[in-house]
């Protein structure tokens, strides 16, 4: 696996599928997903029926902790800034435990979570992709299917997360026991409180961060605003100012698609992304370096800006590649 960020265009492949000349993103099956819809079923029916009924001010706190760290440090950088796109560079140590928390969040383990980035990423780039991954039901439909289903294709691509992920015992460790992962954490919210506390810090909260999970992903692949397209990508991405904080800068998502691996998702005044300061913390604390930006990679093909201000953050090859440049050679607009 080719480390994001890396020079020319490997900085912008999706890192861990093969074979995908022979690979189809159109044909395939649904398939019940039996553990997970009876994981997020039982989360979200826990969360309505037991969540009332033991609320609390103190476990509402636990909740929004809990999530916080959990989506933060877990979900947006160990798994997604840092295991899938590899924008910063950090130790074995401090990895293994922000994958920790990714895993914690309560949807599945670190290499479920890099097949699944990737294959959705690289199908929604292409002319045309299956259904199920262009979030082409109506909202609640399209959400059942998404907390439910998985689609098996007829010709997918290969998968290899590459080393140090896939021959990692304790990345497949957290693979084979991703639900287990909650009961330490319902011990330590049992000691430290009560069952108020366990209930929202794990039911209540996984079922929230599940369905935010597919609820971002539905809007941000469906409508708002953009600075930049995929040119030829059947699903283009949104950003979704309005979840910029639940998500932890995840919901800036056009920016997303045109820098993957940027630390920094929030690109634009005005623009929170939690997760990048996180990373800057991180880096004030000489736990992490590295960490790349539009403005340090290379310029890359196949984007196209869509308002004055999508440039002012790439690369200054960026604008003579997107042929926005001026007759004195600077960025037009």
């Amino acid at each position: 696996m080719s480390e994001a960020g890396g020079a020319g265009k490997g900085a912008f492949k999706v890192n861990s599928l093969s074979g995908l000349d022979k690979a189809s993103a159109v044909e395939g099956t649904l398939e019940w997903d039996a553990p997970r819809s009876v994981w997020n079923g039982t989360m979200l029916c826990a969360a309505l029926v037991l969540g009332p009924l033991t609320f609390t001010w103190s476990a509402f706190a636990v909740f929004l902790a809990t999530a916080a760290i959990t989506l933060c440090a877990g979900h947006s950088v160990g798994f997604h800034r840092r295991l899938i796109h590899r924008s910063f560079d950090c130790a074995k140590w401090l990895e293994r435990t922000l994958v920790w928390f990714g895993t914690a969040v309560g949807m599945g383990g670190p290499i479920w979570t890099i097949r699944l980035h990737d294959s959705r990423d690289w199908a929604q780039r292409q002319a045309d992709c299956h259904w199920f991954l262009r979030h082409a039901k109506p909202l609640l439909l399209d959400g059942f299917y998404y907390l439910n289903f998985r689609l098996k294709l007829t010709r997918p691509p290969g998968f290899d997360p590459g080393p140090g992920i896939g021959d990692d015992g304790f990345y497949r460790f957290l693979d084979r026991t991703w639900m287990l992962q909650q009961i330490p954490i319902a011990l330590l919210l049992y000691w430290l409180g009560d069952w108020s506390w366990v209930v929202w810090g794990v039911p209540v909260r996984v079922a929230a961060c599940t369905t935010m999970h597919w609820f971002i992903s539905y809007f941000a692949h469906t409508r708002g605003p953009q600075d930049w397209t995929v040119d030829g990508a059947v699903i283009q991405a949104y950003n979704v100012p309005l979840l910029a904080i639940p998500t932890m800068g995840e919901s800036w998502h056009s920016n997303h698609h045109a820098f993957p691996s940027s630390a920094r998702h929030g690109l634009y005044p005005g623009q929170i992304d939690l997760g990048y300061r996180f990373i800057q913390l991180l880096e004030w604390l000489g736990l992490a370096s590295n960490v790349k930006l539009p403005a340090m990679l290379p310029a890359r093909p196949g984007i196209t800006p869509v308002t004055t201000r999508a440039l002012s953050v790439a690369a200054p090859e960026q604008a003579e590649m997107s042929g926005h440049v001026d007759a004195s050679g600077k960025a037009a607009g």
